[in-house]
């Protein structure tokens, strides 16, 4: 038989004992050194530690253990500490970090029984839309190998299209995670904020970022999520609320969901191309049984500036830590105090990281705070305050993921303000703290096309039925790239 594409099917194959986790682990590890030197996804493979790992999940179930994600290969996002493994959040400043402990994330997925085949590419310190500022390299779209597959976790989206794994953590601090699904063909779903504990989760702005999950089906993503969420004490912004079990409400019906079509989201930027097929996938919902209603933002527009005001602030205060005196990248030889801080941070930050920096700096500076990193937070309530406004009238909103396809490689080096409005549609999201969800829903010049859903805080359980329901009558997320299918 062939590999089991999603982690579903894989569960249900490993408790049924037609293959065992070893050998799905050394079948995916084969895919893995294959495709490395096209793609680039990952940073570290772990092979060794993956095939005992496997053991130990094949002893488990053996013994009778039970488990949706007992024994199922995965990978983590780069950003996530792991106990004895590399751990470099794609820059050249922890290129020989190796963590001493598991982030909370981890740990949960590791309980579950899930195999860690490796930590995956990313855009340096999360900062970057493309995947192209990864001290390692850029990553490919399995799509289109000269084209980005998204970012800041292009890495994990483009494993989990390319069939590597069936499913992948991934962080979400202005669309990182649903960017890339829509860019590679996947699901991709982040949580409130809150939801999944950040403990470990190397930081880039504290009161965005959100550990999240890339996988094909919204099932997988609902399994994973169970795992992962729920109350940290080491973790402060980490709610204590139950946790649902999200794979339950998977069927429920769609008769009565009143779905808000975000005027502002479909607007002269939107390719048509990109339109057409995700204007197909509402008329689906519609069909059964949602209804559907305009629903204004007026503040959405403000979203792209307040969010490069807000996020290289946060940004410039959680890298200050990056000294070159305790951890991470030192510079040679340094003169005195002042030369190992300059050259250290000078030779091991890239480009992006050291312009968001620079930002950060300037807005948090005497004289200029009140005029920008106040009223960027007084904006930011206020689209806060636009959602809250729709979820009176609406269950959840849809629209678009992104405005284009995946572009090519290199074509927005040159132009960083072009390469942040390719999350214009994503940011709203982070900046309220509310969950969404991008998935498949068609293709436009030849590549993916992605329609997110944005709900109300805590309603990931609604968002997945939801997207479960489109997904089991259309085939657009199992479409695997040429070149990658089972």
């Amino acid at each position: 038989m062939g590999i089991p594409q999603t982690i579903a099917e894989m569960s249900r194959a490993l408790h049924g004992g037609q293959v065992s986790s070893v050998e799905l682990t050394r079948a995916l590890l084969e895919r893995v050194q294959r495709s490395q030197p096209a793609l680039n996804a990952f940073v570290t493979v772990t092979a060794e530690e993956a095939l005992a790992e496997a053991a130990a999940a094949d002893r488990r179930l053996a013994a009778g253990e039970r488990g949706p994600l007992l024994g199922v290969p995965m990978a983590h996002k780069d950003i996530f500490c792991t106990r004895d493994v590399l751990t470099t959040c794609g820059s050249r400043m922890l290129a020989n970090f190796v963590a001493p402990y598991d982030a909370t994330a981890v740990a949960r997925l590791r309980a579950a029984g899930m195999v860690m085949l490796g930590k995956l590419n990313m855009d340096e310190f999360a900062m970057g839309s493309s995947n192209e500022t990864s001290h390692f390299g850029p990553v490919a779209n399995p799509w289109d190998l000269k084209r980005v597959p998204g970012g800041s976790s292009g890495g994990s989206a483009a494993a989990v299209a390319a069939r590597l794994v069936p499913g992948a953590t991934a962080t979400d601090t202005g669309g990182s995670i649903r960017q890339p699904a829509a860019l590679c063909g996947v699901t991709g779903l982040k949580p409130t904020y809150g939801r999944v504990s950040r403990y470990g989760m190397i930081a880039f702005a504290s009161s965005l970022d959100q550990g999240g999950v890339i996988t094909l089906t919204a099932e997988d993503s609902a399994l994973m999520l169970s795992a992962m969420a729920g109350y940290d004490e080491r973790d402060s912004t980490s709610v204590d609320m139950p946790v649902p079990d999200y794979a339950a409400g998977l069927e429920r019906p769609l008769a009565g969901l009143r779905i808000g079509l975000l005027k502002e989201f479909f607007d002269k930027g939107l390719d048509p191309a990109i339109e057409a097929p995700l204007r197909a996938a509402i008329a689906e919902l519609q069909a059964q049984g949602a209804t559907l209603h305009e629903v204004s933002l007026p503040n959405l527009p403000l979203s792209v500036p307040t969010y490069y005001v807000v996020a290289p602030a946060e940004c410039s205060s959680n890298l200050a830590r990056f000294d070159g005196v305790r951890f991470g990248y030192r510079c040679e030889n340094p003169r005195d105090l002042k030369d190992l801080y300059e050259r250290s941070r000078g030779e091991g930050f890239g480009a992006e990281v050291k312009r968001r920096i620079m930002t950060g700096t300037y807005v948090l500076s005497a004289g200029y705070y009140d005029a920008y990193y106040l009223k960027a937070q007084r904006v930011r309530q206020l689209i806060a305050n636009d959602f809250a406004r729709a979820f009176a009238q609406v269950d959840l909103l849809v629209g678009p993921t992104t405005p284009t396809v995946a572009f090519e490689l290199g074509v927005k080096d040159d132009n960083p303000v072009t390469m942040y409005l390719n999350d214009i549609y994503t940011i709203g999201a982070n900046l309220a703290g509310l969950p969404a969800l991008s998935l498949p829903c068609g293709f436009a010049h030849g590549l993916p096309a992605g329609m997110q859903f944005i709900g109300p805080q805590f309603s990931e359980e609604r968002l997945l039925n939801v997207a479960h329901r489109y997904q089991r009558v259309t085939d657009w997320h199992l479409r695997a790239p040429p070149g990658y299918a089972s």
